[in-house]
């Protein structure tokens, strides 16, 4: 009942602090995990275990603020255009994929606003429609996030720790996850645009500010922290600063000390303000998550003997279900399927190098890719003021098959 009451909750469009903690106290009372245990390691020590998650978090968005400071992103975007040509197809898979590349190692709602203020007019303005123009841009960010640290962090939480590393295998299984989500979001571009050219007298709707062209050797500074964790095995928190270091060497912004240090503090300020609400949430979702695994052995003995414990049959039915990932279902690992998560893990019928990857296809492939209901998603709809139900209509069938191939080979590699 706790679980269809969170489940219920977070579809309701309940505050997911809230429910969190709410769910917590009860999951505490439910296992009758004592008192002093329960202030201790549910409602303290949870929440410092997952102090390092947040700063990654913060920094991952500071990162994404001084690519847009600096001019990297919006010069990334603007040549990827500028190279499209006469053909709105071809135009805007570069923007996808350029979309898709500066969000590889940049985090936070305000680098997604930032860059969307200058890459969808541009799309609008050349004709593409907005509801395929915003599908594309939130889809693009979905299949970047495969191999973002911010948010492979995010998801590590509901595993014990280090039981999935970054680097090695779960990182070959991200960037091929990454390339197959890229291709259905050119598929899903060319069935939309495929023909089509360039209206260069339409008027947009919205217009881009001001773009800086910066040199061409500055733009591989967006997956500079990815590099460095993988192949030097440096933490996320080195590549970061790395990362800005080098965005401001490289655009010549280190030529004047001040300007520089005000430039990386306001980008340090706006960054943690637009990840302030979601690290509250995660905090009590990090609650939640201690004491659902203080129950693992009321899940076992209550759902075991009715859940499926051949992979291959839970992969089937996340795509199948893939749909329950929109408005913080029960596929969402930030909404409801934080307790789907719990409810896995509390089974042990999977190994954490598994269950990662899998939970992630429904969690990446549609909740982050489409989902209303998601912060950025949210203020991209609003933005380019395409109604919700065409932008469902648009991406979703798209984000659903993305969903049900990579579960799949989650299985493969993993299963």
């Amino acid at each position: 009942m706790a679980y269809i009451g969170l489940v219920y909750y977070t579809v309701k469009g309940g505050n997911l602090m809230v429910g969190f903690l709410v769910s917590a106290i009860v999951w505490v009372i439910i296992g009758r995990v004592p008192y002093a245990l329960a202030m201790s390691d549910v409602f303290q020590k949870a929440v410092d275990i997952y102090g390092p998650t947040a700063i990654v978090i913060m920094l991952g968005s500071w990162f994404g603020r001084v690519l847009v400071e600096t001019g990297i992103a919006g010069s990334i975007i603007r040549r990827s255009v500028e190279l499209g040509g006469d053909k709105a197809l071809v135009t805007t898979i570069l923007a996808s994929l350029a979309t898709t590349f500066i969000f590889m190692g940049t985090y936070g709602v305000g680098a997604v606003i930032a860059i969307g203020v200058i890459a969808l007019p541009i799309l609008l303005s050349i004709g593409v429609p907005e509801r395929v123009a915003t599908a594309a841009y939130t889809m693009s960010i979905g299949a970047a996030m495969w191999i973002n640290l911010a948010l492979f962090k995010q998801i590590a939480l509901f595993f014990p720790p280090n039981s999935v590393p970054f680097a090695g295998p779960f990182f070959n299984f991200g960037v091929m996850a990454m390339l197959i989500s890229v291709a259905f979001i050119i598929l899903m571009l060319t069935f939309n645009l495929g023909g089509q050219r360039v209206r260069t007298w339409a008027v947009p709707s919205v217009n881009p500010p001001t773009i800086v062209h910066v040199p061409v050797y500055s733009y591989i500074v967006p997956i500079v922290p990815v590099v460095m964790a993988v192949q030097f095995n440096w933490g996320p928190v080195a590549g970061m600063f790395l990362g800005v270091f080098l965005a401001l060497l490289t655009t010549g912004k280190l030529k004047r000390l001040n300007d520089a240090q005000s430039l990386t503090l306001k980008a340090l300020r706006d960054g943690i303000a637009d990840v302030a609400l979601l690290l509250g949430m995660l905090f009590t979702l990090a609650m939640f998550w201690d004491a659902a695994g203080k129950n693992a052995g009321i899940i076992k003995a209550v759902l075991g003997p009715v859940l499926p414990d051949n992979p291959w049959y839970v992969a089937i039915a996340f795509g199948a279900l893939a749909p329950l990932g929109l408005f913080r279902g029960p596929l969402m690992p930030w909404g409801a399927g934080s307790a789907t998560i719990a409810v896995l893990v509390g089974l042990g019928y999977f190994k954490p190098t598994l269950l990662l990857p899998l939970v992630l296809a429904p969690g990446l492939g549609m909740a982050i890719a489409m989902c209303p209901t998601q912060s950025w998603n949210l203020w991209t709809v609003s933005y380019t003021k395409v109604g919700i139900t065409d932008y469902l209509k648009t991406g979703v069938p798209w984000a659903w098959m993305t969903v049900i191939v990579n579960a799949c080979l989650a299985v493969y590699m993993f299963g």
